[in-house]
């Protein structure tokens, strides 16, 4: 672990500025993902700051501005991942192969547009409907959450194609897999407990692509980012 495998997985999952990283190589991805749920409390952190700065003002108005935030920040790389996993799960009727051969399509087809559409729908209502005093530690711990379910899901499912998964497999252990889930349980219960539900959220979501497809896939990963955020958010605006 070093500071230079977090800005590169800072660089990788985000537009945020970083420094320049010289001499990268191909492995390095694989070991900075260990930063994976660090950069989702970046991005938290990001969130929550434009929350607290706009409290006050209609609950639509900051929701359209975290929400745009949030797509800008990730350069709504999840989203591109849930949009091609809807159109290969509407092409492939159910035949793993088929859906491997549907997400090597570079356009986006209907399934995938309505897909991010309500996708976006969603999110912007529930931000909206989050509890004041809930919505920055909402917003502060959900990105984390998400982003530690891709390493829950890379080591407990085989991957189906060459890619980020089959590497984070291999990188990131179970030890440390421990060890940021209790510190995001941690930070959960200051502010932030109903997002307690990832702890059984994500490990459902794994049984999903399991039962489903036998493995998952680095759009798999990025698809179920943007699931957890939205039934981790849903738990918190419930909570009101």
């Amino acid at each position: 672990m070093s500071l230079r495998e977090f800005w590169i997985a800072l660089q990788f999952l985000t537009r945020l500025p970083t420094p320049r990283i010289k001499d990268a190589e191909a492995g390095d991805l694989a070991r900075a993902a260990i930063y994976f749920p660090a950069v989702g409390v970046v991005i938290g952190i990001c969130l929550a700051l434009i929350a607290r700065i706009l409290r006050g003002n209609d609950p639509w108005v900051i929701a359209l501005a975290v929400l745009a935030a949030w797509i800008w920040i990730t350069g709504a790389l999840h989203l591109d991942g849930l949009g091609d996993v809807a159109d290969a799960f509407g092409a492939s009727h159910g035949k793993p192969d088929r859906f491997i051969d549907v997400l090597g399509d570079p356009h986006a087809g209907n399934f995938a547009v309505v897909a991010i559409a309500l996708q976006i729908a969603a999110k912007l209502v529930l931000i909206a409907q989050l509890p004041p005093t809930l919505a920055p530690w909402a917003l502060l711990v959900i990105p984390a959450w998400a982003r530690w379910g891709t390493l829950l899901w890379s080591r407990l499912l085989l991957s189906l194609k060459p890619g980020l998964g089959a590497s984070v497999a291999n990188s990131v252990g179970w030890l440390m897999i421990g060890v940021w889930a209790l510190a995001l349980v941690v930070l959960a219960m200051f502010g932030a407990r109903p997002t307690l539900l990832a702890v059984i959220v994500i490990p459902a979501i794994a049984l999903y692509w399991q039962s489903r497809l036998g493995g998952i896939t680095g759009d798999g990963l990025g698809a179920s980012v943007e699931v957890t955020e939205t039934l981790l958010l849903f738990a918190c605006a419930l909570s009101a």
